[in-house]
């Protein structure tokens, strides 16, 4: 298996410049063989030409989700990855497409799923804060058929001090976010993540 990853973005991509900085620091044994995004002026595209790294945008006008779908398909084949990261990626992915590269596509989720599965960003840190919750943190899983559904990988907590405010609340969470995305890059890449039913087990 190769160590390349493709990863699909929909938004600024500050996850993905966390990934980016583990590869040039050697900290991660990976290479990402393009950005893609469904959006044209989005920053993550932006981000991957700064850093040399081929960025695409496709064009989803006039397609099914299954028609776009398959055309990431083929630049995943054509790109040799074996790793498919979705990092702020506001597009649900058709069931072919689950169905083809299952256990390969990691989401990144804003909290402890399954509480607040389903909501985008700033929303799930605004409910979290509205339902009084004590701790908040994320959860990186594997895509499935529904919306946050998938077997969950890792999970981080992150303490919510009474001050708390959706802003700083969302950079303690990325931060979270950032830690587990790599680590679950690093045990992905190194055999160690096996999925029985909808569980994941880690291997020593």
């Amino acid at each position: 298996m190769s160590n390349n990853i493709a990863i699909l973005a929909s938004t600024k991509g500050t996850d993905m410049q966390a990934v980016i900085e583990a590869i040039e620091n050697n900290e991660l044994d990976a290479e990402i063989r393009f950005v893609l995004s469904n959006k044209p002026d989005n920053y993550a595209l932006e981000r991957a030409r700064n850093h040399n790294l081929k960025a695409i945008f496709l064009d989803p006008k006039g397609k099914t989700r299954e028609e776009f779908d398959r055309e990431v398909s083929r630049l995943i084949e054509e790109h040799d990855v074996s790793l498919i990261l979705l990092i702020g990626y506001m597009k649900l992915m058709s069931n072919w497409f689950v169905d083809k590269y299952r256990n390969k596509v990691m989401n990144i989720h804003p909290s402890l799923l399954p509480m607040f599965a389903g909501g985008m960003d700033l929303n799930v840190h605004e409910e979290v804060l509205k339902r009084g919750c004590k701790v908040s943190g994320c959860s990186l899983i594997f895509i499935d058929e529904g919306a946050d559904t998938g077997p969950i990988i890792l999970q981080k907590t992150v303490p919510i001090e009474s001050n708390e405010t959706v802003d700083s609340l969302k950079e303690k969470v990325q931060k979270a976010e950032q830690d587990i995305l790599i680590e679950g890059i690093k045990l992905y890449f190194d055999g160690k993540i096996k999925v029985e039913g909808n569980k994941v087990k880690i291997l020593d």
